[in-house]
């Protein structure tokens, strides 16, 4: 299946549903389910801001499997509008790029130790729990 790799805390806010966007610097025309794979990588101001959610957020794993439903162009209309969804996760940050919608959240337990990649890559999930 079609795995991208977040940082922390960004794989958890995806796996737990408060983030509904993900933001690239690249357009994909690919809809449909992507697993998420929290890397080792750690965004330590963003983990701070967040660490009253009470959230776990482990490296090296996949979390969660979720649908990209859509691939939006942001200009600074829709960044505005995606930003006051929710200004908590999104802030009110000027991004430039590509949303991705991401929909049916599904959380997944694997307790295999998964080196991430850049970009989509491939993986097969085993006995997903």
């Amino acid at each position: 299946m079609k795995t991208i790799t977040l940082k922390q805390p960004w794989a958890s806010l995806v796996a737990s549903g408060l983030k509904k966007y993900e933001f690239r610097s690249w357009k994909t025309n690919y809809r449909g389910d992507i697993l998420i794979h929290a890397g080792k990588g750690v965004d330590k101001e963003a983990l701070e801001k967040y660490k009253n959610l009470n959230l776990d957020y482990p490296s090296s794993t996949i979390m969660a499997i979720v649908t990209i439903e859509d691939c939006i162009e942001l200009t600074a209309t829709i960044n505005k509008k995606i930003c006051q969804e929710n200004p908590y996760i999104y802030g009110n940050k000027n991004r430039s790029g590509f949303a991705w919608k991401l929909s049916n959240v599904r959380t997944v337990k694997c307790s295999t130790s998964i080196s991430g990649k850049q970009g989509f890559w491939d993986y097969t999930l085993s006995n997903p729990q």
